[in-house]
């Protein structure tokens, strides 16, 4: 066995490390907190819709069976365990569907893994509101800046999953903050972070979106208060687990590019640059849902008067949507239903039984896909075409720009929290979804994070 010597920090995990510590401390711009509260909020929703989906339902059942402290709470459940389980379960129904938000430059979804994270270090720190607000924010930068030190494309193109470290690196910076480690503590978090990273692209073919949840959202969470608790217990690790004799960048990445680990911090706030969907479907469909919705309205198109529809698409993430089995994430079903009904809910997007449904089913052919390589490279990114021809002959295109809820269309806060109530109040009812809404809105009001666990339960 080689010992090798101790290694001196690098500046990259001295300023990251410091500023992890820092973070609760630290002011931030007031915009960044609004976009901050409306992050929570459409995640909080998105865990307690998602809990009575099937990868939320089957990590409720699991995490059930483990036992565990009654420290933390199971968003949707009169469940309490520990806060490893906790974020487990609440990470599964995070990401139970497609529900939750996203970013696009870092390559991932952001707070189905940070989120979780997050509400489970501030409970049994019992920590306020306003630093779980601010312990968010720092999750969004710091998940970022891990995908984007590694060179995302290239680690994405060659089979690892972008998705599955994002998250991890930001539940556990979320984790180490909100638990006030030293910076010492923090860098043998990371490096317990670094030990734990994985995840490979086959999630792609779950196409029940169980293996997905686990790889975006549960599996993170987990390893992030793993981390979190083992430090916060005693454990000791590697001080710098991003620079030295095989660290992370010569493990994971062909393209490193460390310095961006700490790029911007204190001024370049990723959470400005995260989108919330308006309508709770694949990433990639969302602009194909305001064009014809823009469509719809402007030139009065129902299903009765369409005789073709071309949807173009960026073509490095048509596949991804492309006649999929699962309902939420069939572009063309999607289409066809929006046209079928004259909207989109929740309910109509997740059923298996729509997809079957004659009306449904017929115009569904009458629906091209086409993989437009000039879209993937067009900005602002997640751009749409859609094009309809009539039966009449007429023919109209609509190009969605700049997709609702991206950082060039951001959501309000009243459109986000009128999403919020639509997946909230089937499951906690009208009086108390709102009640949660309230607080989450108003989350710097919150004493103690635990003051939030009667409304989270259910």
């Amino acid at each position: 066995m080689t010992v090798h010597a101790k290694e001196p920090i690098s500046v990259v995990m001295n300023d990251l490390s410091t500023y992890i510590h820092e973070a609760l401390d630290r002011s931030i711009p007031e915009e960044v907190l609004e976009k901050g509260r409306h992050h929570l909020l459409d995640t909080v929703a998105a865990i307690v819709s998602g809990s009575r989906l099937l990868a939320g339902e089957a990590a409720i059942r699991y995490a059930a069976t483990l036992g565990g402290t009654p420290s933390c709470t199971v968003i949707g459940s009169t469940l309490l365990t520990n806060a490893v389980y906790a974020a487990f379960a609440n990470g599964m129904s995070a990401h139970a569907d497609e529900t939750d938000d996203s970013h696009l430059g870092g390559r991932f979804h952001p707070g189905c893994g940070v989120i979780p994270s997050a509400l489970a270090a501030a409970e049994i720190a019992g920590r306020s509101g306003v630093d779980l607000l601010k312990a968010v924010i720092l999750g969004y930068d710091v998940g970022v800046r891990a995908n984007l030190s590694m060179g995302p494309r290239k680690l994405y193109a060659g089979g690892h999953s972008t998705h599955s470290v994002g998250t991890l690196f930001g539940g556990s910076a979320a984790a180490a903050a909100l638990m006030r480690h030293t910076p010492q503590q923090v860098r043998y978090q990371l490096s317990y972070t670094v030990q734990q990273a994985s995840g490979v692209q086959c999630w792609a073919r779950d196409d029940l979106h169980v293996e997905k949840s686990f790889d975006f959202a549960g599996m993170t969470a987990r390893n992030a208060m793993s981390a979190a608790t083992m430090v916060s217990a005693g454990f000791t690790g590697v001080d710098d687990a991003l620079s030295g004799h095989n660290n992370f960048f010569s493990a994971f990445s062909n393209d490193p590019r460390p310095e961006e680990f700490s790029s911007g911090l204190g001024s370049r706030y990723e959470i400005m640059e995260a989108s919330i969907k308006k309508w709770c479907v694949g990433s990639p469909i969302q602009g194909a849902m305001d064009a014809v919705t823009a469509l719809m309205a402007e030139h009065g198109i129902t299903a009765g008067t369409v005789e073709k529809v071309v949807v173009e698409l960026p073509d490095d993430r048509a596949s991804l949507v492309d006649n999929r089995t699962m309902p939420n994430i069939n572009v063309q079903h999607l289409i066809a239903l929006l046209l079928v009904d004259g909207a989109l809910g929740f309910d109509s997007a997740h059923s298996h039984e729509r997809m079957v449904d004659p009306a449904v089913a017929a115009m569904r052919r009458k629906i091209q896909l086409v993989a437009n390589p000039e879209l993937t490279t067009a900005l602002p990114p997640r751009q749409v075409i859609i094009h309809i021809r009539t039966a009449d002959g007429r023919e109209f295109t609509h190009r969605t720009h700049a997709v609702k809820g991206t950082p060039a269309n951001p959501m309000s806060r009243a459109e986000v929290v009128e999403k919020a109530l639509d997946l909230i109040g089937p499951i906690l009812g009208g009086d108390k979804g709102q009640a949660l809404v309230d607080a989450l809105v108003g989350i710097e009001r919150i004493g103690n994070v635990l003051d939030l666990r009667p409304l989270l339960q259910a």
